[in-house]
């Protein structure tokens, strides 16, 4: 089990959650999304989008970082009232990303950030959540069933870096007490 803490994230923690990102996205994504994107990412260049996310006002729930004792920031989780359009956002959250570094995966801290994300958001006054995952990421989409989440049907194609996307929702209703 990791020796950890999970505390809601600040402008200064901006270097260290694009290191997650980019390196999570790299190992989580091989053989689903085009290499040549994954070889493309930069954490210097994604430094600059959490700063500003982290510089906007706050969500309901926001961003939350797991910080080990001795290898800092490992993993994050961001949620916030849904986005989806079919979907009322007073009710509604979304657990909107969840990511751990590979060399800490199978040690509890996904399933500490989620739960942490979850408490944020039934904190917030929201009733259920949702969160969109890529449709072949098997090993994300075993996590969320062992969780509880189900898959509510819903799939959408995300063409946004040039390339699709399949992305399925799944759901968690009620939100646990």
């Amino acid at each position: 089990m990791l020796t950890v803490q999970i505390r809601p994230a600040t402008v200064s923690d901006a270097e260290a959650l694009a290191m997650v990102h980019v390196r999570t996205w790299q190992e989580v994504y091989r053989g689903q999304v085009p290499q040549d994107y994954l070889d493309g990412l930069d954490p210097v260049r994604r430094r600059h989008g959490w700063e500003h996310w982290l510089g906007d006002p706050p969500q309901p729930g926001g961003i939350l970082v797991l910080q080990h004792e001795t290898a800092g920031v490992i993993g994050f989780a961001t949620v916030s009232a849904s986005r989806d359009p079919d979907a009322d956002p007073r009710v509604t959250g979304e657990v909107k990303a969840i990511y751990v570094l590979p060399a800490h995966w199978g040690q509890g801290g996904g399933a500490m950030l989620m739960s942490a994300g979850l408490r944020r958001l039934a904190e917030a006054g929201f009733r259920a959540a949702t969160l969109w995952v890529l449709g072949t990421n098997q090993q994300a989409r075993r996590f969320y069933e062992a969780g509880g989440w189900r898959p509510d049907g819903t799939v959408k194609t995300d063409d946004s870096r040039g390339f699709p996307l399949v992305e399925v929702r799944y759901r968690l209703d009620p939100l646990p007490a």
